[in-house]
């Protein structure tokens, strides 16, 4: 059986230079034959527009892949072209005799490149070469092994149970010596360990210091805990290259949080950019530049169709070219900036335009940005970066609960809509969770509303641990979530949030009236049979009114009996 080989970048880029190569001739032709209408007419304005197109998009083209003198042949018919379009009524008195100097300049340009049979390699105008190594990616996501060490049992089996609620695997040790034995056997991801010991004021301290010198690689980041809150004590663990430090007793949602930055438990999700290019070749070489980035794309050569790609792809960003048929860039922008969730999309134009006033001119609608062709790679990286990152901010602001970081109501609303449309045009199922805090007014009077907001926090971690990165979670509204759970079936659904309730009511929160431990009631509802977004909602809602009435702390599915509860 044959095996799949994938391309190497460079590969990729060869065969887009060789395709521009084979399509030289015809586009030549073509280019041609408009000149000759020209000619014949000098005022067929038509004519005028479409041959300044396709001279604008083969010199662009033509420089990407590093054709220079070609590129600089081509922009001198480009240029004559323009001039056609710009005074008005008969051209200059010897417009037909420099476009017999074009036309033979260009001829001559191209023979040379025509007669090609391999590209040079795979490096563009600037010398650029893309290579597999040395460029930005998705970070990998980091480890989930903790080594926690602590002379108290109970602290130890605390933490220990309370962390794997949240999806860290745990290993726990009483003395500094045998969590040292430990380490060097197996690296952990990160430690958390107490200051003191019995064996000494600093056996922490010193323990880490050990371990960095014994264990090769980056230090392994470490969470310092201690009843102690003075300024020397503090100042002791940053200097011991402690990562973090806590108080006892530890606020687990506090702990958790500092673990996820330390062992990068959230991996960012890749940019994405729409290309708005009808040279397809070109288009093709700056998608692999970002995509050796790290980043995903989706290109498309008929500017008609942009506001149905906004909705479906959801970019970052989008990249253009100015002149494009049935429209320029500069009118697409308008077209785009009228609907209102695409008003802030960063927009940078990508073309080979070199009159600075028409830039400008291109981005007075709100564009972000313009690149000339041929663009370096590493700026178009850094540009789109910077502009995808920014839009992403933005976005989180306006879609995310402020205190959870989980998308908000609306988002959430939204979200569902587009679920379950794209659930109903194929046949994978759907389904739709609503969980309650249960008792949590009573929360927030007992024990204050920071408290009230550590639960909620810690709620949000562990839907966010557990959860598929694919898996939507939001806030609904005050003490209830949302989550809808793709291609899962409404039983496997009840199953997996009930595990979910489980470990949440394992964990421990402290406030200064005691320790408390907290629990969540969940209604679920799925697809197939519910049809509609209100359905789902109100079937699922149903389910959770019926968890409440049953007791609280227990999983009920729209229509299923019993409701899932822990064995007494």
């Amino acid at each position: 059986m044959s095996e799949t080989r994938t391309h190497s970048p460079r590969e990729k880029i060869t065969r887009l230079r060789r395709f521009f190569l084979e399509r030289l001739p015809e586009r030549l032709v073509a280019a041609r034959a408009l000149l000759e209408r020209l000619k014949a007419d000098p005022v067929d304005r038509d004519a005028a527009v479409d041959l300044h197109r396709h001279l604008h998009n083969l010199k662009g083209t033509g420089a990407s892949f590093g054709f220079r003198e070609f590129a600089e042949a081509v922009a001198q018919g480009e240029g004559l072209v323009a001039t056609v379009l710009e005074q008005p009524g008969e051209p200059p008195a010897d417009w037909r005799e420099r476009l017999l100097d074009f036309l033979d300049a260009l001829d001559q340009a191209a023979v040379p490149v025509c007669s090609l049979e391999e590209a040079d390699g795979c490096r563009d105008a600037d010398g650029f070469t893309l290579l597999t190594d040395g460029r930005p990616g998705v970070p990998e996501t980091g480890g989930r092994l903790v080594y926690i060490c602590d002379d108290d049992g109970l602290t130890l089996e605390k933490l220990g149970s309370q962390l794997a609620c949240f999806g860290y695997e745990t290993e726990t040790f009483l003395t500094p010596e045998s969590l040292y034995a430990a380490a060097l056997g197996r690296r952990p991801d990160a430690l958390v360990l107490d200051i003191r010991f019995p064996t000494g004021p600093d056996a922490g301290i010193t323990l880490l210091s050990d371990l960095r010198r014994a264990i090769s690689g980056d230090p392994v980041p470490a969470v310092f805990l201690s009843a102690r809150d003075d300024f020397a004590a503090r100042m002791e663990s940053v200097r011991a290259g402690g990562d973090a430090y806590f108080l006892k007793p530890t606020h687990i949602s506090e702990l958790v949080a500092a673990l996820d930055q330390l062992t990068h438990q959230q991996k960012p999700a890749p940019y994405r950019v729409l290309i708005v290019d009808d040279e397809t070749e070109v288009a093709d070489y700056h998608a692999l530049i970002l995509q050796e980035a790290g980043m995903v794309t989706r290109q498309l050569d008929r500017p008609q169709r942009v506001l149905e790609v906004l909705e479906e792809f959801l970019p970052d960003m989008v990249l253009m070219d100015i002149y494009m048929p049935g429209c320029n860039g500069h009118d697409l922008a308008k077209v785009i900036r009228q609907v209102p969730n695409h008003v802030g999309l960063p927009i940078v134009y990508l073309s080979s335009e070199p009159d600075r006033k028409k830039q400008f001119s291109a981005m007075r609608v709100g564009a972000e940005g313009f690149l000339t062709k041929p663009v370096v790679p590493d700026e178009l990286v850094a540009r789109v970066s910077v502009l995808a990152e920014r839009m992403r901010i933005l976005r989180a602001h306006m879609a995310r609960d402020s205190l959870t970081g989980l998308l908000n109501h609306t988002s959430t609303t939204h979200l569902l809509e587009r679920s379950l449309a794209a659930a109903g045009r194929g046949t994978s199922p759907l389904s739709f969770a609503m969980i309650d805090l249960d008792r949590f007014k009573l929360v927030n009077d007992t024990h204050g509303h920071l408290v009230g907001d550590q639960v909620l926090l810690a709620l949000s971690r562990v839907l966010r641990q557990r959860l598929r990165a694919t898996d939507v979670i939001g806030r609904y509204g005050g003490e209830e979530f949302a989550v809808i759970l793709q291609d899962t079936a409404a039983a496997a659904a009840a199953a997996l949030i009930d595990g979910l309730r489980r470990d949440f009511s394992r964990l421990l929160f402290h406030s200064a009236t005691g320790s408390f431990r907290c629990t969540f009631s969940a209604g679920i509802a799925g697809h197939p049979p519910q049809k509609t977004p209100e359905r789902l909602r109100e079937a699922a809602d149903r389910a959770l009114y019926a968890a409440k009435h049953g007791g609280r702390d227990r999983v009920v599915v729209d229509g299923a009996e019993p409701p899932l509860r822990d064995e007494p």
